[in-house]
């Protein structure tokens, strides 16, 4: 859990929104089991939502807004250099979960 939240504040978004705590609960759902990438409208969200007492789409707005803020005023320079390919634009919440997944899988002790 440490890992995630070090990489997310490096990638510039901070506990100030509210999609910080969804990214981080994100994050520890991919890392456990990757299915949650392929179905991340139709399960991660829903799951995201159960767990924080919300509604789907409101944790995929707040998704949407800690990616914009990493795109533009975060690290992007970090986001490009752990994607391990170029990104030609801002990725959308599925690419950069799994961008940041990967490269926890890879760079940490996390199975």
């Amino acid at each position: 859990m440490k890992e995630i939240q070090y990489l997310v504040r490096s990638l510039g978004i901070g506990g100030n929104y509210q999609g910080y705590r969804y990214l981080i609960y994100a994050i520890s759902l991919c890392l456990e089991d990757e299915d949650y990438l392929l179905g991340v409208s139709k399960l991660l969200y829903p799951e995201i939502a159960q767990t924080f007492h919300t509604t789907a789409s409101s944790v995929e707005r707040n998704l949407r807004t800690v990616v914009s803020v990493c795109w533009e005023r975060g690290n992007r320079k970090l986001l490009e250099r752990i994607s391990l390919y170029p990104l030609s634009g801002k990725p959308t919440t599925g690419e950069f979960l799994d961008i940041v997944t990967s490269y926890l899988k890879q760079n940490t002790f996390i199975n």
